[in-house]
């Protein structure tokens, strides 16, 4: 295994390699001893790679391209060739030791689960992210891998998500949450109502029990456990309400002479707000559960945010999060 290489699916998200190899590049240059590998068309890729990066990087021909809407299961039978395909067959056959893609996220997560199966023990794996929360941030899971999920799922999704929260950030019992429409006990369906039930009796576990949507941002607990299509719908509603409030803010800046002067003294706090609250810092979430390393950027990524993928994928490697799993899960048995 190369422990320090990581495959980057080149091709991928809304802006292909015209992002996410200068992004790439500077991370190296800040990072002595990584190395990548970018998979993708050659001819795309390898004008855009500086010289004095030779040593630390490699280039794989990947002749096709999953698009960013292309129905999944058809990609996965019909593109064997594609960036997707070929990064992650890096990491299953040892010349790279994680995956990072912004690309068609169905077609990565089912590429992942073929190629590097599951860890035993864990029947599905799940997209986890980081979202900002008034102390720092919380953990969110299922982003969207899975629209269907039992209680047992969203179990092994607490165990996952808090190994990972305690390599991560050095927490000794983080707190487990799950996403409910209410905190009373009577409040949610059978499929959330059987799942408190299995995490609160997990000795393992800090299960805190429901909160709601509201309090996502408010570091009521550092993971946050739901389905995948409720996880989704969370995201994007965050994500769009946050757009929102800074674009309704310019606008109402701009619109009075008066408010446009006066907010020229209030820069200096905006920046510092924006800079906590930008959800391009938090960019990259990880596919847990494979026995392997698999990262997902957001397709919308610029260089920053593509950056930040990166070093979360590092991040993983660094603390060996998969063998973490692992332990974690043959010690359940």
């Amino acid at each position: 295994m190369v422990t320090n290489t990581v495959a980057i699916d080149a091709m991928s998200g809304d802006f292909g390699p015209r992002v996410i190899i200068p992004s790439t590049l500077q991370y190296l240059q800040g990072n002595p001893g990584t190395r990548v590998v970018f998979v993708g068309k050659t001819d795309a890729i390898e004008p855009l790679v500086n010289r004095r990066f030779a040593h630390r990087v490699d280039v794989v021909h990947a002749s096709e391209v999953i698009g960013m809407d292309e129905v999944p299961s058809q990609a996965l039978r019909h593109k064997k060739d594609s960036s997707i395909h070929v990064a992650v067959d890096l990491v299953k056959n040892g010349l790279a030791s994680a995956c990072l893609s912004a690309g068609n996220t169905g077609a990565l997560m089912g590429v992942s689960k073929i190629k590097l199966r599951t860890i035993d023990g864990v029947d599905r794996p799940a997209i986890c992210g980081a979202v900002p929360s008034l102390e720092s941030h919380s953990y969110l899971l299922d982003m969207g891998a899975n629209v269907d999920c039992s209680a047992e799922h969203l179990l092994q999704f607490a165990i996952m998500a808090s190994v990972m929260a305690r390599a991560l950030d050095g927490k000794v019992s983080p707190t487990v949450a799950l996403l409910n429409n209410g905190e009373e006990d009577t409040k949610g369906n059978h499929q959330v109502k059987e799942a408190s039930e299995l995490l609160a009796a997990k000795e393992c576990l800090n299960y805190i029990g429901f909160i709601e949507g509201h309090r996502i941002f408010e570091a009521v607990a550092d993971i946050i456990v739901c389905d995948g299509f409720v996880g989704n719908i969370a995201l994007k509603a965050s994500e769009g309400v946050a757009t929102y409030i800074m674009d309704k803010i310019r606008k109402e800046i701009k619109s009075d002479p008066v408010t446009r002067l006066l907010s020229w003294f209030a820069i200096p706090e905006f920046r510092r707000v924006s800079s906590k609250v930008d959800p391009r810092r938090l960019n990259g979430a990880v596919l847990l559960g494979l026995k392997g390393v698999v990262v997902k950027s957001h397709g919308h990524a610029d260089q920053l945010a593509f950056g930040y993928a990166l070093e979360h994928a590092y991040r993983m490697l660094s603390v060996d999060i998969v063998s973490q799993l692992d332990q974690e899960f043959q010690s359940l048995v």
